[in-house]
């Protein structure tokens, strides 16, 4: 797939590894957006990778926890999870589905691993939400592996959970963000151009998920998330994503800042000190979920 006209520079990326470490009750998982090396990506706030076939790594899963002020986006690519919340809702995710839960101004919520073996692999994306919307009401969304479109050309398959791809639009839809996400698998040497509207003017970003690939020129490998300078001059032709000699798979990310003030304690992402007291407090109360 090598559509005309092509890129006529290199991009410019931000190389940062993931940090390893645990998060729930004693799920591992490999962080990127969230460390020291990325703190806040607007309108990003924290992505994790779980990745392992030790129920040691996941067994424990995240039993309930609150969320105020932020959506999540979780996309499971191999294993099976149960999702309740205090909406009321109960998800099952299953390999190659994801849900979207907007906690906005409370949810309490848990997911579950429901194996006691083999691989459970996938993201955890936390998206901010505008200071308008962060008290407003909570929302869930449960999206199947059938749910989701396939576009599939020459050697490239690309998963369109959000966004716009060739004319298909993923299941998933951001008012605030214009959220685009792609799961991308290119078969050895095969090259994808990405058309310059799903990143021109955004923040946008790569994580390797499997095998080895070039973007623009610059190689990229798992668990490492590349952020791209949307303002360098490679957009008018789009940007080349090239498999090495195994193929490889990929995760491509993108959203419109929000540029406002992030306030975070665990849980809870507000704008200001005093409402993540507030949240704190209504927490402590049981008014979280009021």
């Amino acid at each position: 797939m090598d559509p005309s006209p092509s890129p006529t520079a290199a991009p410019r990326l931000r190389i940062v590894p993931a940090q390893r470490l645990s998060e729930g009750a004693g799920v591992m998982v490999n962080r990127t957006i969230g460390t020291p090396g990325l703190r806040n990506l607007d309108p990003f706030l924290m992505l994790d990778r779980f990745n392992s076939t030790n129920p040691g790594d996941y067994i424990a899963g995240f039993p309930d926890h609150p969320h105020r002020g932020f959506v999540t986006l979780t996309y499971l690519l191999e294993g099976h999870m149960l999702h309740w919340d205090s909406l009321g809702n109960r998800g099952d995710l299953v390999s190659g589905g994801a849900q979207w839960m907007k906690a906005a101004r409370g949810v309490i919520h848990s997911e579950m691993p429901q194996q006691t073996g083999g691989r459970m692999s996938g993201f955890q994306l936390w998206i901010n939400l505008p200071a308008r919307e962060k008290m407003s009401a909570p929302g869930y969304q449960e999206v199947l592996p059938a749910d989701i479109p396939i576009d599939r050309k020459e050697g490239v398959l690309v998963r369109i959970l959000s966004g716009s791809f060739a004319g298909t639009e993923g299941p998933i839809a951001d008012p605030f963000t214009r959220l685009t996400c792609f799961d991308i698998t290119l078969e050895p040497l095969r090259t994808l151009i990405l058309p310059e509207e799903t990143f021109f003017g955004k923040t946008a970003f790569f994580y390797g998920i499997d095998g080895s690939l070039e973007i623009g020129g610059s190689p990229l490998l798992p668990d490492v998330i590349a952020v791209l300078d949307t303002g360098s001059d490679i957009l008018p032709g789009g940007l080349a994503i090239k498999a090495g000699d195994k193929g490889a798979r990929l995760l491509f990310i993108s959203g419109t800042p929000l540029h406002e003030p992030v306030v975070a304690y665990g849980p809870f992402v507000m704008n200001t000190r005093a409402e993540i007291e507030q949240a704190i407090d209504d927490y402590r109360n049981n008014r979280l979920t009021l």
